[in-house]
């Protein structure tokens, strides 16, 4: 009987996507655009893998539900223009990469589980060549936000993998715990937008500074190995 695939699901935002300059302008202008106090980048940036209505809830917590409504609809028309202008949003360097060398292993199903809208999610798959290699993409527009588990059980779901065999990728604290609380490995990567601490009070399996450093770490799991307990540190 052939062994079962793992499933390794990706964040976007901060994991494969650098996509805080178009993420800090959107936001920022969509406060200032209904007159409200702009909210701080680190804050905007701290938010980054919720879902929109819960990224704005974390900003400005005494909005009405209209307010919060309006600052969502301008802030996503926002993104679309910037993302228009500059045709797409640049990926870390090693991430295309690392994508086509584990779409090609017979062992691996790939997912998505991210705060973007499936619009957005599905405009940044479709933009960077990536459609066929995404067996599940989960979006905040499919689930609860992050951190409850549901994007990565209903990945599970759509591909038939169970938690042992499910490994996410991010790089906050939303997406160890979502792991965590899903019976899944946490890798978690330091380039994004959370730090190496609260990666790892959140759970995280393991931690990985760069691209090459998480394959190697991935090569090794799906080689039979496992990925180390206790947080240690994989060096680039």
């Amino acid at each position: 009987m052939a062994s079962t695939p793992t499933l390794i699901v990706f964040d976007c935002d901060g994991t494969l996507a650098d996509s805080q300059h178009i993420i800090v302008e959107s936001m920022r202008f969509s406060f200032q655009h209904l007159g409200l106090a702009l909210p701080p980048r680190h804050a905007i940036l701290r938010s980054v893998g919720l879902s929109m209505s819960e990224a704005i809830a974390s900003l400005a917590p005494d909005l009405c539900e209209a307010t919060r409504d309006d600052i969502i609809a301008t802030y996503r028309n926002k993104c679309m223009q910037l993302r228009n202008a500059r045709q797409s949003e640049p990926m870390f360097l090693g991430a295309a990469q690392l994508l086509s060398s584990l779409a090609a292993r017979d062992d691996v199903l790939l997912g998505m589980a991210t705060g973007k809208s499936r619009r957005g999610a599905l405009r940044f798959i479709e933009e960077n060549g990536f459609s066929a290699m995404f067996s599940t993409v989960q979006t905040a527009d499919d689930a609860p936000s992050k951190p409850h588990p549901a994007m990565l059980f209903q990945a599970m779901r759509e591909t038939g993998i169970p938690p042992q065999s499910t490994i996410m990728i991010g790089d906050t604290s939303y997406d160890m715990q979502m792991a965590t609380s899903a019976a899944s490995a946490g890798v978690g990567v330091t380039w994004g937008y959370h730090s190496v601490t609260e990666l790892t009070r959140a759970g995280a399996h393991l931690l990985v500074h760069s691209f090459a450093s998480l394959e190697k770490a991935l090569c090794h799991a799906l080689e039979g190995g496992r990925l180390r307990p206790f947080c240690r540190e994989v060096a680039a």
